[in-house]
């Protein structure tokens, strides 16, 4: 009876260790290294270069990171590459906004200096992150961005506004320190930028004219004819660096901008006074009239004509009660045995009216 036992308990332990199976390999302990970032970015303005990222959000393990560590920032100055971090600063660890699970995008500013820049004129600066964890330790660097050491000029230290009949007018002012200071291959233009009602700025192009560029100071004037009217607009000038070196392709960078002005474009500016008036009075037995013609005004803008008549020694009064859209009108009102004297203008869209033509007179039999 015991021996029948024996065997029943065996058989069950042999029937629970099969069902368990075989335990697998062990795991090894995480090392909670963060995944190197892949997105990083870099722009310069001026002397500021800002690079943006994505801060990692999985270990290379593909485990959730529980506790973010510090973010190297690395800078190599005419590096093909970065082998190892060369450290600029460290950032604290990424905290995910309230509301966000995650960090979200961050970003960092860096400060080339002009001892840099002249030392460096014809390099390139290159850019990678190094993500830590707790223990300071790292999965490697970045993707790697460069941008051009290249110096730029400060903005303009003026700027103006002059609106026109058929333009804007900007003009700008200032010193440029760097010109014969530096390898040649390396050229300055300022451009002008307008931003209007939907925000984003675009590039007009170089300056028109310029007076005076040399060591010593510049003006530089733009125009600006593809404006709109009763429209607010900003304009801001920067410099644009461009560096043509042998072997390399162009490198451009945008200096700092200039301070905005601010243009409202009113328009005041009435259409020339209409020229060639005639007229021409109807023949004896038809119904009294006199015929007006003149040169048609070109002005994109233009919507119609206004007639004046007078007598001799009577001041001109408005014939028509709406604008003449030709350059043509009949008085039908004319009186036989009356000499008449006619003058036409011109209307703009916005009610601008133009001085008065020079006078014609007609007799009528």
């Amino acid at each position: 009876m015991r021996h029948s036992i024996h065997l029943g308990v065996l058989a069950l332990l042999c029937v629970l260790m099969a069902a368990c199976g075989t335990p697998g390999a062990p795991r090894p302990p995480s090392l909670e290294l963060p995944q190197p970032v892949n997105d990083l970015a870099a722009t310069r303005v001026g002397d500021k270069v800002t690079l943006t990222w994505t801060p990692p959000r999985q270990t290379t393990d593909n485990q959730n990171i529980r506790h973010p560590g510090p973010v190297r920032i690395c800078r190599g100055v005419n590096v093909t590459a970065m082998l190892h971090c060369q450290p600029l600063t460290e950032l604290p660890p990424a905290q995910a906004s309230p509301g966000s699970t995650q960090p979200e995008r961050r970003t960092y500013t860096d400060t080339l200096s002009p001892e840099l820049q002249q030392q460096n004129a014809t390099g390139l600066a290159t850019y990678a992150l190094e993500s830590l964890n707790m223990r300071g330790r790292s999965a490697g660097l970045s993707n790697q961005v460069q941008v051009p050491v290249v110096p730029t000029l400060p903005p303009p230290a003026s700027i103006t506004a002059d609106v026109r009949s058929d333009s804007i007018v900007i003009t700008t002012s200032g010193v440029e320190p760097l010109r014969g200071s530096l390898p040649p291959g390396i050229s300055f233009t300022f451009h002008l930028f307008r931003s209007g009602p939907a925000g984003s700025a675009i590039d007009l192009g170089a300056a028109t004219w310029a007076v005076g560029s040399g060591p010593g100071g510049y003006r530089s004037d733009f125009v600006d004819r593809s404006f709109e009217w009763e429209t607010t607009y900003f304009y801001h000038v920067a410099a644009i660096t461009t560096a043509s070196l042998p072997g390399k392709a162009p490198m451009q960078v945008m200096g700092e901008p200039s301070a905005a002005v601010k243009v409202y474009t009113k328009d005041t500016f009435p259409p020339a006074a209409p020229t060639g008036l005639q007229a021409v009075a109807s023949g004896v037995g038809q119904q009294p009239f006199v015929d007006l013609t003149w040169a048609p005004n070109t002005e994109p803008d233009l919507a119609g004509y206004n007639l004046y008549r007078h007598e001799a020694g009577a001041a001109p009064v408005k014939i028509n009660s709406e604008l003449v859209k030709t350059p043509a009108y009949r008085d039908p009102a004319a009186a036989s045995g009356h000499k008449y004297f006619y003058s036409v203008s011109a209307v703009d869209l916005r009610g601008n009216e133009s001085g008065k033509s020079e006078e014609t007179s007609e007799a009528v039999p």
